[in-house]
């Protein structure tokens, strides 16, 4: 049960925000051109959406605990603690989360760009050139 379970219940809340930040730098972005927004955007939503492993050691001797933490939290603890293998791990899910978001900004972009062709027909038509009527008038007969 989702609510019985306390970390599924955080990981859902922390998605939850996550989405929420995401939106609000890809409108805080929105004076830049589409492909810096995106591709800066989707490089904030990978480094914000990739999940790390770690180890933390317990009180007993030779006992640790492990999981999954958000791939900038674990780099940041690791840092804090001057825990290397902490942080080599963290910031190498960190560059991998953000490297993948950069492709998927750029793949957006080209995926959904206009065609240059509309450009030819806006630019035209704001000259004022004229141009051949595609519009074909019935015939009867």
């Amino acid at each position: 049960m989702l609510i019985a379970n306390s970390t599924s219940m955080l990981w859902l809340s922390y998605y939850g925000v996550a989405l929420l930040v995401i939106v609000a730098v890809y409108f805080a972005l929105s004076l830049l051109p589409r492909l810096p927004r995106l591709v800066l955007t989707w490089c904030v939503a990978g480094a914000v959406l990739m999940p790390a492993s770690f180890r933390l050691p317990l009180i007993e001797e030779g006992e640790f605990y492990t999981g999954w933490a958000p791939s900038a939290m674990v780099s940041a603890v690791g840092f804090l603690e001057h825990n290397g293998a902490a942080l080599r791990g963290g910031l190498m899910w960190l560059i991998f989360g953000v490297a993948v978001g950069a492709l998927i900004g750029v793949a957006l972009w080209w995926w959904r760009r206009p065609d240059e062709y509309d450009y030819v027909e806006q630019d035209e038509e704001r000259d004022g050139v004229a141009q051949p009527s595609r519009r074909r008038e019935p015939v009867i007969g």
